[in-house]
């Protein structure tokens, strides 16, 4: 049985997709708790400025950017090829997963640590290994909340987006649906999850509110401008793998799906 499924390239290549589109959406959650300057990483001064009354602005990004290109082009290319269902079985799936690992390391959190473990890296700067273990695998509940409905939430927009701009244009202008879509979505998630993480979660104010969340879609629109090429070359490859007839079939079939 197994032979015969992986003979079959479409459910081969479905599966890498899902891997891919899965470890990285769940990794992302998890790296996303530390915060970095994206000037000082590229060896730059901050760029401060001001929006909305917010002074000292500059770009302090969640980690989780580094992967979160890979789950944008990866929902476009699963989109091309397995349709709005194609994805949305994933998203879903992501979800539970994202939420499995997070109660997962909610558990190991509580678990009671062994005595000598907790100062096993003492001398390395690290007195209690425990708080630094929850410190690292805990996040705030409305972190998880926002994140989680702000990942579905763009995802059932992009999905919808990027099917209402092939039925325009067909098989024509890849870059537009794909790019057009993902700026649409982003704009909508950047601003959901810091609604709920840190409007509800912590009361922020509105114009501090409106300030980080354009500040992280600027990012993530130079982002999806910049990958655009990526997703041409991954459609070129998806195309030898599978062949031109397998490949007009799967897209044709994906816009009924």
């Amino acid at each position: 049985m197994i032979h015969q499924i992986l003979k079959d390239k479409s459910v081969t290549l479905y599966i890498i997709l899902a891997g891919l589109f899965s470890t990285t959406a769940i990794v992302a959650e998890f790296i996303g708790g530390k915060i970095f300057s994206l000037e000082k990483t590229l060896g730059l001064k901050p760029f401060l400025f001001s929006l909305f009354g917010e002074q000292n602005l500059s770009f302090n990004l969640t980690a989780g950017v580094l992967l979160w290109p890979i789950v944008f082009i990866m929902t476009d290319i699963i989109n091309e090829y397995y349709g709005m269902r194609g994805v949305k079985f994933l998203s879903y799936l992501t979800v539970a997963l994202i939420s499995l690992s997070f109660f997962s390391a909610f558990a190991a959190i509580h678990l009671v640590p062994a005595d000598w473990w907790v100062g096993v890296n003492a001398k390395k700067g690290i007195p209690d290994t425990q708080k630094a273990y929850a410190q690292i695998f805990g996040q705030g509940m409305w972190i998880i909340i926002g994140s989680i409905v702000a990942f579905l939430l763009g995802q059932i927009l992009d999905v919808y987006i990027f099917h209402k701009i092939k039925n325009i244009t067909g098989e024509k202008m890849l870059w537009f649906r794909a790019t057009g879509s993902t700026l649409i979505s982003q704009f909508i998630d950047s601003f959901v999850v810091i609604i709920i993480a840190f409007k509800l979660g912590q009361d922020w104010s509105w114009p501090k509110v409106i300030a980080i969340a354009l500040v992280n879609y600027f990012y993530k629109f130079f982002v999806a401008i910049l990958v655009t090429p990526i997703i041409y070359a991954i459609h070129e490859l998806i195309e030898k793998h599978l062949g031109h007839s397998l490949a007009a079939d799967m897209k044709k079939s994906a816009m009924e799906s």
